[in-house]
C-alpha cells in the first residue's frame, strides 16, 4: 500500500509539473481583453484618469494635493526639483510575496509566465502608468524587464527585443533615470559578483554590466547604478576581504572605462546598504562608500545613490547620509522610500512622513537639486494592498509628501530663523582667531596662549528645542 501511495504522489507531481510548464498566452479571466495573438487590447488602467493637481482641499485620492509640476519654488519648477521616477521592479514585478507567504498580487494583464510576450506586455503597462501619473522617468534592472535565456547570448537577445519596444514606447519625452544589472538574485551570485571567489562569476558579471550599460545608454538613461547586494561576506573566517575589495575596485574601474568607450555621459552611482542579504556589505553607508572610492582613486568617476531605508538600517537618518554625500560633492540620486522602526529589515515603504521629507528636501536644495539624478520610488505596495488602483495611490502619496517637503524646506529657507540659529551657534569662529583656525594657520602654541589668557570658556546653549520648534512650525 505504501508503494502505491508513493507512486500516486509521484504521478500527481509529474502532472502538476507538466501543466505548469505549459505557458499560458493570456490570463483566464480577461473578459476579452486579449486578442487572438495574446496581446493585450485597450488600456491597462481604464478606471484611472490622468492624475491632475487639485490642491490640498481635494478629497479625490486619484489627484495631487501638493505636487504641482509647473509651480515654481525657489526659482525652479517643482518637477525639476523632484525629477520623479517609477521603479519597474516594485511596480510591475512586485508580487507581495515575503519569506513567510506566497504572492498576493495578480494584476489582470499577467498570464503567469516570464515569457518575452509577457515582458512586452508589462512594458506597455509601464508606459501607460507613467503617462497617467505624469512622470517622465523610470528605472529598471536588466532581469526585471526581460527574462534569462539558456545562454548569455540568448539572454542578451531577449533584453534587446524588450528594450527595442521600450525605446519605441518612451518616445522623446520619457527616459530612464537609471538602469542597472541585477547581480544578486541568480544562484551564480551567491558569493557576490565583483567580489565573488570564482573568476568565472566575475567575468559573467562584467559581461552583464557591459550589456546593461549599453541598453541604458541606448534608451537615453541619465545614470547607471551599482548596488552590491551580495558584495560582502557572511564570515571573515573564509573571506580574503582585502582581495575582494581590490577586485571590486578593478571591476568599477573597468566599468568607468567602458562608459567612456561607448560615449555614455550618464553618472555612475553606487548605492550603499549595510547588510541584507549578506551579513556585511562593503558599501555599508555613505561614509564607508566614500572612503572606498577615495582609497581606490574613483571619486571622480562615481557619485552616490542614497536610499533612505538603507541609511536607517545602517544606524543613521536619511538626512545624515544625504548630508554626508552632499558635503563631499557626491550626492547623485535618491531612492525615495522609508522603513518601519519596528521592523528590522528593508521594508521599502513609500515615504509619507512629511517631517522626514522636509529634511530630505533641505539637503536637495542645499545641493542645488539632483539633476541628472532625481527621486526614484524604490518602494512597493504593502502585501495586503492588492488593487490596481493602489499602485497609483501609493505613488501619488509619495509624490505629494516630497512636494510638501519641498514647500516646507523653501519656507524654512525664506524665513531664515533656523539658518540664523545655526549661524549664531558657531559665531565664535567668526573672529580673527576663528578664521585662522579654519584656514589651518593656528598652531597649538598659539591656541594654548589664548586658552591661558581667557581661562575657562563659556559654553552657550545649543537651543535644540528652539530649532525643533522652528522646524515643526514649517510643517
Amino acid at each position: 500500500m505504501a508503494g502505491r501511495i508513493l507512486l500516486l504522489v509521484l504521478f500527481m507531481n509529474a502532472v502538476f509539473f507538466i501543466v505548469n510548464a505549459v505557458p499560458e498566452t493570456c490570463p483566464a479571466d480577461l473578459g476579452g481583453k486579449c486578442g487572438e495573438d495574446g496581446e493585450w487590447e485597450g488600456e491597462f488602467f481604464p478606471e484611472v484618469p490622468k492624475i491632475k493637481y487639485e490642491g490640498p482641499s481635494s478629497k479625490n485620492p486619484l489627484s495631487y494635493k501638493w505636487y504641482n509640476a509647473e509651480e515654481v519654488i525657489l526659482g525652479k519648477k517643482m518637477k525639476d526639483w523632484l525629477r520623479f521616477s517609477v521603479a519597474f521592479w516594485h511596480t510591475f514585478r512586485g508580487t507581495g510575496a515575503d519569506p513567510f507567504g506566497a504572492p498576493t498580487k495578480y494584476w489582470p494583464w499577467e498570464d503567469g509566465t516570464n515569457s518575452i510576450a509577457m515582458a512586452k506586455r508589462r512594458m506597455r503597462a509601464n508606459f501607460e502608468f507613467l503617462s497617467k501619473l505624469g512622470v517622465d522617468r523610470w528605472c529598471f534592472h536588466d532581469r526585471d524587464i526581460a527574462p534569462d535565456g539558456k545562454t548569455l547570448k540568448e539572454t542578451n537577445s531577449n533584453l534587446d527585443e524588450v528594450v527595442a519596444l521600450a525605446k519605441e514606447l518612451q518616445g522623446d519625452k520619457i527616459r530612464p533615470l537609471w538602469g542597472t544589472a541585477q547581480l544578486f538574485m541568480h544562484p551564480r551570485y551567491m558569493h557576490g559578483a565583483a567580489t565573488s571567489s570564482e573568476l568565472g562569476v566575475y567575468a559573467y558579471a562584467a559581461a552583464q554590466v557591459k550589456k546593461a550599460m549599453e541598453v541604458t545608454h541606448y534608451l537615453g538613461g541619465e545614470n547607471y547604478v551599482f548596488w552590491g547586494g551580495r558584495e560582502g561576506y557572511q564570515t571573515l573566517l573564509n573571506t580574503d576581504m582585502e582581495r575582494e575589495l581590490d577586485h571590486m575596485a578593478k571591476f568599477l574601474e573597468a566599468a568607468a572605462a567602458y562608459k567612456k568607450r561607448i560615449g555614455f555621459n550618464g553618472t555612475l552611482l553606487i548605492e550603499p546598504k549595510p547588510q541584507e542579504p549578506t551579513k556585511h556589505q562593503y558599501d555599508w553607508d555613505a561614509a564607508t562608500t566614500l572612503n572606498f572610492l577615495r582609497k581606490y582613486g574613483l571619486l571622480a568617476e562615481f557619485k552616490l545613490n542614497i536610499e533612505c531605508n538603507h541609511a536607517t538600517l545602517s544606524g543613521h537618518s536619511c538626512h545624515h547620509d544625504l548630508e554626508t554625500a552632499r558635503i563631499n560633492g557626491m550626492l547623485g540620486n535618491i531612492d525615495a522610500n522609508t522603513g518601519d522602526p519596528q521592523v528590522g529589515w528593508d521594508t521599502d515603504q513609500f515615504l509619507t512622513d512629511v517631517g522626514e521629507a522636509t529634511m530630505v528636501m533641505i539637503s536637495v536644495i542645499r545641493n542645488g537639486g539632483l539633476a541628472p539624478g532625481g527621486f526614484n520610488f524604490d518602494a512597493k505596495l504593502r502585501r495586503e494592498s492588492t488593487d490596481v488602483e493602489d499602485l497609483f495611490i501609493a505613488h501619488i502619496s509619495g509624490m505629494d509628501t516630497l512636494a510638501r517637503g519641498l514647500r516646507n524646506a523653501a519656507k524654512l529657507i525664506e524665513d531664515g530663523s533656523l539658518a540664523e540659529l545655526v549661524s549664531k551657534r558657531y559665531s565664535s569662529f567668526d573672529t580673527e582667531l576663528g578664521a585662522q583656525i579654519e584656514a589651518g594657520k593656528a598652531d597649538f602654541e598659539m591656541l594654548e596662549k589664548k586658552a591661558m589668557e581667557w581661562g575657562e570658556p563659556k559654553v552657550a546653549s545649543a537651543k535644540q528645542e528652539l530649532a525643533e520648534m522652528i522646524f515643526q512650525s514649517a510643517l
